[in-house]
């Protein structure tokens, strides 16, 4: 099932190795060689899933490359297992890096949604640039280290 890699890579403390490790409780719903989906125990709605890698990565960044298109064809099965499994109309897939990850591993957000959840949009305020120039200047700022 697992490639035993991610008992080295597992970090001492961390809640998410744990569960990969099966050395805590959680609803597994998904186990493949390199990542491990379980019910959040606070879902925002019924059936919200978190996908992790097995090995311990912190941010989206940090995700090794031989991982990324594996953990994104996870994500898109759960998106679809909400919906035919449990009925939504859709989902709301998101994750956090650093701000606001209430826990230090990578994890993917999947949220089963249909319309009239009560569910508003995102969780923030919105803003807005003050002229185009201003716009321009961030686009620029981000071409210039991408």
């Amino acid at each position: 099932m697992s490639t035993g890699d991610e008992a080295l890579a597992a970090e001492p403390g961390c809640l998410f190795c744990t569960i990969v490790a099966g050395d805590a409780e959680a609803e597994v719903v998904l186990r493949t060689e390199d990542h491990v989906a379980f019910l959040d125990v606070r879902p925002v709605f019924k059936g919200h899933v978190l996908l992790v890698p097995r090995r311990h990565v912190i941010t989206l960044p940090d995700l090794p490359a031989e991982l990324r298109d594996g953990f994104l064809a996870q994500a898109q099965r759960l998106a679809t297992a909400v919906v035919d499994g449990l009925g939504a109309q859709g989902s709301f897939v998101a994750m956090n890096n650093v701000v606001s990850q209430s826990v230090a591993h990578l994890h993917l957000h999947v949220v089963p949604r249909t319309k009239g959840d009560g569910l508003r949009g995102f969780f923030w305020p919105r803003t807005k640039y003050a002229d185009d120039a201003e716009r321009a200047a961030y686009g620029e700022r981000l071409r210039a280290v991408l």
